[in-house]
């Protein structure tokens, strides 16, 4: 059957209410030892931004530990919505190395959920640290990636604060995984 394409469908709104939580992009308590602050803005294909994205991200603690309801560390969890101009932020501290299925070292990432508009099912992706030069080359995850667009998934270090756009198409669209 040949035909034209159809666009795609917009599907929204959503029933968002409970979604944000109260500091839900609080991961550490400020003022907390090593606490660092990640901004970034959702963009959309052509640069716009996403009012209305909701971001997830998921972490160990420093050491490489995912944290457990009630087991009293950090639970390595937060979520934040996006304001008028696709912007974010996170509070937390820089996670630890954790081992991949197969048993090698991970560099230290952030795993990051995308829920927006028009997107049927939600993207996940992963942030890593630009200080980490030489554990990102030999991260399993990372070198799936071709060269030329594992710069999408690598934070900037911007006076203090680290910057991690997640662009959803276009020429330098953020990596997504399959999962």
């Amino acid at each position: 059957m040949n035909g034209p394409l159809t666009p795609s469908q917009t599907v929204g709104p959503f029933f968002g209410v409970g979604l944000p939580f109260e500091k839900g992009e609080q991961i550490v308590t400020p003022g907390s030892a090593g606490v660092m602050r990640i901004e970034g803005q959702v963009l959309d294909g052509n640069g716009q931004p996403v009012p209305d994205a909701l971001l997830e991200i998921w972490q160990p603690d420093g050491r490489g530990r995912y944290g457990r309801a009630g087991d009293g560390e950090t639970p390595g969890f937060g979520r934040s919505r996006t304001d008028s101009e696709g912007a974010f932020g996170f509070l937390t501290v820089k996670p630890g190395a954790t081992p991949a299925p197969d048993g090698r070292m991970q560099a230290p990432h952030l795993n990051v959920t995308v829920f927006a508009r028009g997107l049927l099912r939600h993207l996940v992706t992963r942030m890593y640290f630009p200080d980490e030069t030489e554990a990102n080359a030999t991260d399993p995850v990372l070198n799936l990636v071709g060269p030329a667009r594992r710069e999408t998934l690598i934070a900037k270090s911007c006076g203090g604060v680290l910057h991690f756009d997640i662009r959803l198409q276009g020429e330098r669209e953020t990596v997504f995984f399959a999962i």
